[in-house]
């Protein structure tokens, strides 16, 4: 036990973090852990790997992630938006390094290979690209010497641009979407919320009138039986009423058996099969107790930058969750996005560590006198003459 009187980092950290957050993203990756020894390996047989080859790959990538998600959460806020501004930069070029050189996947080039491991730089992208434009609204509020609308409005071009080029849509929504939740909490005004949601429909019809990719996706969707995919569809959503309440058991389900993606984009489908939808209800229950209690947080949090930034990351990893769970209960198109801590994907991993543990860093408790000291930094940067 970690006394209070203990002065080290660590006994300071574990004393100023939310624990109801941190135990909440606990529990997720045990939950990631059993569902993985659940959907693995019937994925790895049938395209002729070792049983637990997806096991006991996504059990070494928890130990770098977990390590990122200690180690960030252990930063001050400053800290974190100097580290963002790195990660995105370098995120930024790798993900137009895709365009040229990424492997071409489904119709769209989202992967580097970099000595022999699969690497998706949005995925790294995300939580940077959000820190800094909570970054740049919160500076807008306070300071009018710094153009920090229009460097946010940049922001959002640089990013947006190479993820519709790839193309990948889901991220671009995605990304699009914080973006103006966060542009909203600066206190967007209601024309440019008409403008941007007319930009953002103009946006969508164009990638499903341009993008193959889109099409495709959006026309099985919409009629899976007339695109050959309708048993894709039907076998997922089937896990659910097979499951019951309770489901059939470990090992005794058969989707995963069927969906080529069980153990990534399908496993909430396995998760409702084999532990029932007391279990999914459990995973919902988990995300929006990370979700909720950090935006309880962040709207107590005197400081805008570390509201945002913590509203900001928490829509983002709410968002990511919902979009994924959505896909397999067929209420949206497939988006190739995992279910954060639970689907296999060592960069999807590790990204969610770095979010969640930026996420941590925000929300622990600070002094008083650490708070008042960046406000009174910050106040004195916006009464500096321009």
């Amino acid at each position: 036990m970690v006394s209070r009187r203990e002065k080290t980092r660590f006994g300071e950290w574990w004393w100023s973090v939310d624990r109801i957050t941190l135990f909440a993203i606990g529990a997720l990756i045990v939950f990631g852990i059993v569902l993985s020894l659940a959907a693995s390996p019937a994925v790895a047989q049938r395209i002729g790997l070792e049983p637990f080859h997806f096991v006991n790959r996504q059990a070494l990538y928890l130990v770098p992630a977990i390590s990122v998600m200690i180690l960030t959460s252990l930063l001050s806020p400053r800290d974190l938006r100097r580290l963002c501004v790195i990660v995105f930069a370098v995120s930024v070029l790798m993900v137009f390094a895709t365009l040229g050189f990424g492997a071409e996947i489904k119709g769209a080039r989202r992967w580097l290979v970099i000595a022999g491991i699969n690497i998706q730089p949005s995925e790294t992208l995300k939580p940077a690209f959000v820190v800094l434009a909570a970054w740049l609204f919160a500076e807008s509020t306070r300071r009018t010497d710094m153009p920090a609308l229009p460097l946010a409005f940049a922001l959002l071009g640089v990013s947006v641009v190479p993820l519709a080029l790839q193309p990948d849509i889901g991220q671009t929504i995605l990304v699009v979407t914080v973006w103006s939740a966060l542009f909203f909490l600066a206190g967007l005004r209601w024309i440019w919320m008409v403008g941007l949601g007319g930009a953002a429909v103009v946006g969508l019809m164009a990638a499903y009138a341009l993008v193959p990719h889109v099409t495709k996706r959006v026309d099985k969707f919409l009629n899976p039986d007339a695109a050959h995919d309708g048993f894709q569809i039907e076998t997922a959503l089937g896990s659910f009423a097979s499951g019951g309440w309770f489901g059939r058991g470990p090992g005794e389900g058969t989707v995963k058996r069927i969906l080529p993606d069980s153990h990534a984009d399908f496993i909430f489908a396995v998760a409702a099969e084999e532990f029932g939808s007391v279990l999914c209800l459990a995973i919902v229950g988990l995300f929006a107790i990370v979700v909720l209690r950090s935006l309880v947080i962040a709207l107590r949090d005197e400081d805008p930058f570390t509201r945002f930034a913590t509203a900001g990351l928490a829509l983002l990893f709410g968002m990511q969750a919902a979009i994924n769970m959505s896909v397999n209960l067929h209420l949206i198109p497939a988006k190739g996005m995992t279910l954060p801590f639970i689907s296999y994907g060592g960069s999807s991993l590790i990204s969610l560590a770095f979010g969640t543990g930026m996420l941590l860093a925000f929300t622990r408790r600070r002094p008083r006198a650490e708070v008042a000291a960046e406000a009174e930094t910050a106040m004195r940067l916006a009464e500096r003459p321009a």
